[in-house]
């Protein structure tokens, strides 16, 4: 059995990483960390976990971890880089659900995020865990970062385009929608239900702290530099995202729908709907698919592409599993094969 252990598991992603973890056949949770609640059991802050664990909660500096296998982190940003380099040097392997390895250039980290990146030596040779790009370089990885929800979403919605190099790659916009949960579980005002209940707003216009990861993999899947309108909004529900996603078509750029369905054959975690449906976002909560479709409206040069994906699972602590699945090689699907809940 791989022992592995969670940094941070009192948040949204920490939980969502349990609920995967815990009915893992080839996995044992060895070590779960809160500053906040060292000695309180699981089942006791989250009861969906009775029966399932008598883990308790230990400190984050705890020496436990050294004897685990593989870690992961559930934490706010600028936590990880600061623990992870000595989890290395022990030889255990990472995985980063924050952003602070997100991002090759620790330099373009700090002028999103507002501080000095404390392990910049770190972030060149992360690697950047999204399946569907990088399978190779994740199985061999000691330290993954991986993708922010947003950006799971719009990399895999621009993919097949990008890499088939038949649309401008200078005008592309995404207009997104994720659930409150994307904003964590700490109380905050917006994220109140009277707040966010029966309401629908942009957020992050002028510059959203996504849009440097996203341009970073986008351009790496065109091999030249692009430039992409990001607007994110808050939608009045728990879980879930929406990315719609526009770009210009270059001429004679040929079948669309064959194009992405051809992409992804292969692809056990993308679903590439028939022509003509759209997703929708309660047909991935809580698994780890990404639901996609391709349409050209009125058979005009505009190519619109819509992606569905559950912010906790694909989004976050299912892809880590799945990443964690590659690095171990098992088989990639293994405790990822969950149905949606409907409704």
């Amino acid at each position: 059995m791989v022992k592995v252990g969670i940094i941070g598991a009192t948040g949204y992603t920490g939980v969502e990483l349990l609920r995967l973890l815990l009915r893992h056949s080839d996995v044992t949770v060895q070590v779960v960390t809160s500053r906040t609640e060292v000695g309180r059991r699981l089942d006791a802050l989250f009861p969906t976990l009775r029966g399932h664990t008598e883990l308790v909660f230990t400190d984050p500096d705890s020496t436990e971890l050294m004897g685990c296998d593989l870690v992961f982190f559930a934490t706010p940003h600028n936590v990880a880089m600061r623990s992870v380099p000595r989890l290395l040097e022990a030889g255990v392997r990472v995985i980063d659900l924050s952003a602070d390895y997100r991002l090759q250039d620790s330099k373009v980290w700090s002028q999103w995020y507002g501080e000095d990146h404390v392990s910049p030596d770190l972030c060149a040779g992360a690697v950047y865990g999204l399946p569907e790009v990088n399978r190779a370089a994740i199985a061999d990885a000691s330290l993954v970062a991986c993708p922010g929800c947003y950006p799971t979403a719009v990399q895999l919605g621009f993919l097949p385009l990008l890499k088939a190099g038949v649309v401008e790659l200078q005008s592309l916009i995404a207009s997104c929608a994720s659930g409150v949960s994307g904003a964590g579980r700490q109380g905050k005002i917006p994220s109140l239900l009277t707040e966010a209940s029966e309401s629908f707003r942009a957020y992050g216009v002028m510059g959203h702290r996504h849009l440097p990861e996203i341009e970073q993999g986008l351009t790496q899947m065109a091999d030249t530099p692009v430039q992409l309108t990001f607007v994110p909004h808050l939608a009045p529900m728990n879980r879930g995202i929406l990315a719609t996603l526009f770009a210009q078509l270059k001429e004679d750029a040929g079948d669309c729908q064959a194009l992405f369905e051809s992409t992804y054959a292969n692809e056990p975690f993308v679903d590439v709907l028939p022509e003509g449906e759209q997703p929708d976002t309660r047909y991935v909560r809580g698994n780890n698919r990404c639901q996609l479709s391709v349409t050209v409206p009125q058979g005009r040069r505009t190519v619109v592409v819509t992606a569905a994906i559950d912010n906790l699972t694909k989004g976050a602590s299912g892809q880590a599993v799945q990443a964690m699945n590659i690095m171990l090689g098992l088989p990639e699907l293994r405790g990822l094969e969950l149905i949606s809940v409907t409704p």
